[in-house]
């Protein structure tokens, strides 16, 4: 094949490979292109990515604030990166920054500068490598006309930073001074580190009178009975940062340890009989009461004198009255004041009659010893006196005038009905209303409204003539033989005492009735459906309709049977959705009720309800299926023509070639040596024709041989230069190559 061969074959594969459509696009971040670049986007290397906050050397376990970008081209509009160190870790993401795997990359587009903490590795890492791609976009949603590059940075190892010893602070004893061997103290510090290290096994030393005292080392309190009196202690504290040991750190309090007086009373407890009684400290008798509150320090059966008559409480009959201190009978009288000392049923004589008080009925009556019937009045006086009801008889009819009801009356005794009338003279001697009978009709006067007519006795409705002649006994409004038709009394115009009169009262002999608005024999309060609409008086209530008419809304149809008894628009809801059929566009379907498009698809199933040309987005991207088709189907018809351009361009180079080499061989004699112009490697992802185009395919120009590029390189100003093959030499000024 020659040489001319195979650069037409060469172009023609970089043409095809040109005109596969992008499939790749990452605007929410992608990792493991630090190192090669995004090869899904096309570039020409106009950006140098850079790093700032690296240091010259790192120290292991610090931490660095860095930020990344581009040295070139504008720090604004869309971009993307992915940047993987070798060692260390990750923190403090920046803003449009995400780790994914270790590597950092960006979370959204929309930026082109970003940040992040790096903390550096152990020590005896090494170098760490930082690799940095960075992409910046053109927002034409294309992966054409878009730049990126790639970078490395090598940060050395350097030394870890020294190591300054820890200190301690407010070193203090609490408590300090005097401290009693019943008592705790306890040593405090604080501790302090420039290096910001914790602390480690800080040393505390304990020393008694100045010597060590190792069995307490590193204890931080000292409790009371690991001491003695007299003892003096002091400590001392190293700290400690978990490398190294700080300066040691004597502490200017000390504890005397000395012995305990609990009551401050001036008298050591050891010494005290009463350690916690500031106002005793002996107890001579040892009676448990010490001697300054003892009345007798020298007895220990008395402590206390109470009446102060010189004999113990516990000897005195009388510890309270320093009058008395013996009770010979123990009748709880002193002797001196019990004029029967000797006789415990006995202690005085009122009247003086020899009969000591407790055995005389009247002490202070000396013509009276002795009530036999103890009614309290002395039998010498008394007319009856075994009988302690009784004690005069002022009328002589020998009943008492306790018993006698009329005691001055001697034909009288007795009342039994007690309505002050004698039994003997009374007509109803056991009914205390009546005494007497007039008409003689068997009706006492007091209950007998016509007193004097034996043929009448009552008058219920008191309109004065008698039961017997009335036809409505009670005024109810009801006759009496109505009443008795109907169970009720014909002596009562309200039977049920509900308050409402028999006449008024639907269900008269129901005190819980007394209304029967549908006059089906069940009152209102009892009857579940006053009005008999098919629907409950709870559910009436609970919708808010008249549990007394029939059709609240006055629809024609009956509450019980309406499903809006509230709406007189509506009556039925077919699909049960809660939407009256008049006004459901979907009267049939629960899950419908509007079709705002009107395109016979309902709102809740319409992913386009306001557009009657769309009703599905398959995908979810918020493009209707029918303009998706359309624009798929477009995008399609452009490939087809893109296809069919580039085979005819191909045939088109085929047939130059093979015209030349035909015109070759009618020549046969020999020509001239011309040399190839020397082509460019062509970038993978730089097209050489454009991918969208709808121009007309123009007719093909001779071919001008062009400089080409020698070397490509970046300066460290971020400028980007090229050499080319005929000598000149171009720079990138940000939009164009400017020649030097």
């Amino acid at each position: 094949m020659s040489h001319f061969t195979r650069i037409a074959s060469i172009l023609m594969v970089a043409m095809l490979l040109s005109m596969i459509p992008p499939i790749d696009a990452n605007n929410n971040g992608k990792i493991g292109q630090s190192s090669s670049g995004c090869n899904c986007h096309n570039t020409d290397a106009m950006i140098v990515p850079s790093m700032t906050g690296l240091p010259s050397s790192y120290s292991p376990g610090a931490t660095y604030t860095l930020t990344w970008s581009s040295s070139s081209m504008t720090t604004t509009g869309q971009g993307g990166f992915n940047l993987d160190a070798s060692a260390g870790t990750w923190s403090n993401l920046g803003s449009l920054v995400k780790s994914l795997n270790g590597e950092l990359t960006h979370s959204s587009d929309g930026a082109r500068s970003w940040s992040a903490d790096w903390t550096a590795p152990a020590i005896g890492t090494g170098d760490v490598t930082f690799s940095l791609a960075v992409l910046f976009a053109n927002a034409n949603s294309q992966n054409s006309g878009d730049n990126w590059g790639t970078n490395q940075f090598a940060v050395p190892e350097g030394a870890p930073p020294p190591n300054t010893p820890p200190t301690v602070s407010n070193l203090g004893l609490t408590p300090n001074g005097d401290v009693t061997s019943a008592q705790s103290f306890t040593v405090s510090y604080t501790f302090d580190d420039n290096d910001g290290d914790q602390e480690g096994p800080t040393q505390i030393r304990w020393f008694i009178d100045g010597n060590p005292a190792p069995a307490h080392n590193d204890a931080k309190t000292i409790i009371g009975s690991s001491t003695s009196v007299g003892e003096v202690w002091t400590v001392e504290v190293t700290p400690h940062d978990g490398t190294e040991l700080g300066p040691i750190a004597q502490c200017p309090d000390s504890a005397t340890i000395v012995d305990a007086d609990s009551d401050n009373d001036g008298t050591p407890d050891g010494q005290d009989a009463f350690p916690n009684d500031p106002t005793e400290t002996t107890d001579s008798d040892n009676d448990g009461t010490g001697d300054n509150a003892d009345a007798f320090p020298n007895d220990s059966t008395e402590t206390v004198d109470t009446d102060g008559d010189g004999t113990g409480d516990n000897a005195d009959a009388f510890p309270n009255d320093a009058t008395e201190t013996v009770d010979t009978d123990g009748d709880g009288t002193g002797d001196n004041a019990d004029a029967f000392p000797t006789d415990p049923n006995e202690i005085a004589d009122t009247d003086g009659d020899t009969v000591g008080d407790n055995a005389d009925a009247f002490p202070n009556d000396p013509s009276e010893t002795t009530d036999s019937d103890g009614d309290t009045v002395g039998d010498n006086a008394d007319a009856f006196p075994n009988d302690p009801t009784e004690t005069t008889d002022t009328d002589g009819d020998t009943v008492g005038d306790n018993t006698d009801v009329f005691p001055d009356d001697p034909t009288e005794s007795v009342d039994t009905d007690n309505d002050g009338f004698g039994d003997n003279g009374d007509w109803a001697p056991n009914d205390p209303t009546e005494s007497a009978d007039t008409d003689g009709d068997s009706v006492g006067d007091n209950a007998d409204v016509f007193p004097t007519d034996a043929t009448e006795s009552s008058d219920a409705d008191q309109d004065m003539i008698g039961d017997n002649a009335d036809t409505d006994d009670d005024n109810d409004g009801l006759l009496d033989t109505e009443e008795a038709t109907l169970g009720t009394d014909p002596f009562d115009e309200d039977t049920d005492g509900d308050d409402v009169n028999d006449k008024e009262d639907a269900l008269p002999l129901d005190a819980s009735e007394t209304l029967d608005f549908d006059q089906d024999g069940t009152g209102d309060n009892a009857d579940t459906d006053d009005d008999n609409d098919g629907l409950s008086d709870m559910d009436e209530l609970t919708k808010g309709t008249d549990r007394f008419d029939t059709d609240s809304d006055d629809d024609t149809v009956l509450d019980g049977a309406d499903a809006f008894p509230l709406d007189a628009t509506e009556t039925t809801d077919s699909d049960a959705d809660g939407v009256g059929d008049n006004a459901d566009v979907f009267p049939n379907d629960a899950n419908e009720t509007l079709d705002s498009d009107s395109d016979g698809v309902g709102n809740n199933a319409d992913a386009f309800p306001e557009d009657a040309t769309e009703t599905l987005d398959s995908d979810g991207d918020g493009v209707g299926d029918n303009e998706q088709k359309a624009q798929e189907d477009e995008d399609a018809a452009q490939m087809q023509l893109m296809i069919i351009i580039g085979v005819g361009l191909v045939l088109a180079v085929l047939g130059a070639v093979l015209f030349m080499r035909r015109k070759g061989g009618e020549e046969p004699a020999a020509k001239e040596a011309v040399s190839l112009p020397s082509m460019e490697p062509l970038a993978s992802s730089q097209p050489l024709y454009p991918t969208q185009s709808h121009e007309p395919v123009q007719p093909i120009q001779p071919v001008v041989a062009e400089p080409t590029v020698a070397n490509q390189w970046t300066d460290e100003s971020g400028h980007t230069w090229r050499q080319m093959s005929d000598g000149s030499s171009l720079w990138w000024n940000g939009s164009d190559w400017q020649k030097v």
